[in-house]
């Protein structure tokens, strides 16, 4: 299937070595000679993570790759602040190790240098799937722990906020989860979506910024999403919880504030292959009203009948999440996506009741990929508008301009 563009051109692309199975971890370094490195996670064994200098992104340049322990456990995730980057470790089945996230010293890209690991191990936990670090001083985790027992074993994964200014100390300071899903809760459990769309009441993306640090916008996959009041990290308050599901399928995924224009973007995850779970969409918030979100729009999705069966999952993933920090690209009305076989799609919010798409980048089907075709599995847009999106099925690193 050949490639297909509208309003991107491809400067640059890293097969990683051949090894595939990048999850939805991207971060940048700015190194202390002035290089520029992308940090990808890997999500499937044997590596771990992939460190690529991309100062020419023309001409990227691997620097480091590291191996995971054993076949049975990923690094999905995994976040870029200064020198220290922090890792996310899921097993494949509750009360393996390694299960928790790792801090590492990345002041010598080519050595990264382990300082401290969490456990978040147990009998019931796989560890962590997706973790937010942002200011240095918290990370925030999607997570299982030693202590904690879900009513049902898909609901293995809470909100969980851990002190890393100790990095080589790490310790929890406070914990949410959605009411009923947890062994001895008062709530009754929440009613599930009917076979075979129902994952779970997991915590997925667990954004927190600079703009609102006491507030946490967690995507929860078949429960919505929640917007939480951590002032208080000990003691989380929920001040609005929105799930459209049902009717629709779960999974949400990412909650994007745009502070400035009273809006968010939602975004929920196609996990099945083709589109055996479609529609799964980016969804416009009115956010004016915290307590009380309101949907007013969807992106426009690429026509189903031509996608979902291409081969692999079709519909939305993740977006760039307007990251804080100095190498990251912000804005308030534009938004770029993964969309896996449907590759990297952007859009204009001007205005917010009807989103435009402004370009496209669909890649060729990455050699010997089970899926038959691309799967973009996350995006990352730099300060200098270069996007970074990477293939969960062996395509490796994408570098692409945006002509719009």
């Amino acid at each position: 299937m050949a490639p297909s563009s509208w309003n991107y051109t491809q400067l640059g692309h890293h097969d990683l070595g051949g090894f595939g199975g990048l999850g939805e971890g991207i971060g940048i370094q700015l190194a202390k000679d002035g290089r520029r490195i992308v940090w990808v996670a890997h999500e499937s064994a044997p590596m771990n993570f992939t460190g690529i200098d991309v100062s020419d992104p023309r001409a990227p340049r691997m620097v480091v790759q590291t191996e995971l322990p054993h076949a049975r456990v990923r690094s999905n995730s995994l976040e870029v602040v200064g020198d220290l980057m922090a890792v996310a470790y899921q097993v494949s089945h509750a009360g393996m190790q390694p299960a928790g996230f790792e801090l590492f010293d990345i002041s010598k890209p080519e050595s990264p240098r382990s300082i401290a690991f969490f456990d978040c191990s147990g009998p019931h936990s796989r560890g962590v799937h997706q973790l937010w670090f942002a200011d240095g001083e918290y990370v925030h985790l999607a997570a299982g722990a030693a202590d904690f027992t879900p009513r049902d074993a898909r609901d293995d994964q809470i909100y969980r906020i851990i002190d890393v200014r100790a990095p080589s100390a790490p310790r929890e300071v406070g914990r949410w989860w959605l009411p009923g899903t947890m062994a001895g809760d008062a709530a009754p459990p929440p009613p599930r979506l009917k076979a075979p769309m129902g994952t779970g009441f997991r915590a997925h993306n667990t954004n927190v910024y600079p703009n609102r640090p006491d507030r946490a916008y967690v995507g929860y996959i078949d429960g919505g999403f929640v917007i939480l009041d951590i002032a208080d990290k000990a003691n989380p308050k929920p001040v609005a919880h929105f799930n459209h599901s049902p009717p629709y399928n779960g999974f949400t995924h990412t909650v994007l504030p745009l502070f400035e224009r009273g809006l968010m973007v939602v975004t929920d995850e196609s996990v099945m292959d083709n589109g055996e779970d479609w529609p799964k969409l980016v969804w416009i918030f009115d956010a004016r009203c915290e307590s009380n979100p309101v949907p007013i729009a969807t992106c426009p999705m690429p026509p189903v009948d031509v996608f979902s069966k291409r081969g692999g999952r079709f519909g939305a993933h993740n977006i760039h999440e307007n990251n804080p920090g100095p190498l990251s690209w912000r804005s308030e009305t534009q938004i770029v996506g993964a969309f896996f076989n449907g590759g990297v799609r952007a859009y204009d919010l001007s205005d917010p009741y009807r989103p435009q798409e402004i370009g496209w980048f669909v890649p060729d089907a990455p050699p010997n990929s089970p899926a038959g075709a691309t799967q973009i599995n996350d995006v990352y847009v730099d300060e200098r508008g270069v996007t970074y999106a990477v293939d969960r099925m062996g395509g490796g690193l994408l570098m692409l301009e945006a002509g719009f």
